[in-house]
């Protein structure tokens, strides 16, 4: 009986770091289309669409589902940073929470592209940004917005010029 529960063992861990894997690089080619082909009609359309954040959250579910155990929820019930730690020695939960980051940190990459392709902002530093350190990102595309919008707006003399 110990062997099956070993092998059983090693198979759902195997499965994770398959999943691990494949949702490593099923992100790779999104983050490639908006930071090297940003203007393709290609890339637009697929960032227009929500089926690749549908499946990697149906992914993030499964593990979710899969690596949850009474210890894990009561660490996320009451997060008190020793145990999110312990939590996430876990390998199913550290592949759960990283499944997290690749949704997240996409879709926060999919709104910077969006955002570029409405408004001309300058986005491939924040993308790049983004899609190493999530957050950074952000920050990155808020910043230079907020300096183009105040150094090099258009006055409405300009825009009128132009017309």
């Amino acid at each position: 009986m110990e062997q099956i529960d070993t092998w059983e063992l090693s198979c759902l861990v195997m499965n994770t770091e398959l999943i691990f894997n494949i949702a490593n690089l099923f992100v790779l080619p999104f983050w490639a289309l908006m930071i090297v082909l940003p203007n393709w009609g290609v890339t637009k359309k697929m960032m227009d669409s929500l089926l690749p954040f549908a499946l990697l959250a149906s992914v993030y579910l499964y593990l979710f589902v899969t690596a949850i155990t009474p210890e894990s929820a009561e660490a996320l019930a009451s997060p008190k940073l020793a145990d999110i730690a312990r939590a996430f020695a876990d390998q199913n939960v550290m592949a759960t929470g990283w499944v997290h980051y690749l949704v997240m940190d996409l879709f926060v990459g999919r709104w910077i592209y969006q955002q570029g392709q409405k408004t001309a902002v300058w986005t491939i530093h924040s993308l790049i940004l983004c899609l190493f350190a999530g957050p950074l990102g952000l920050l990155s595309h808020i910043l230079t917005t907020v300096i183009r919008d105040r150094f090099f707006a258009k006055e409405p003399a300009d825009i009128a010029t132009q017309s």
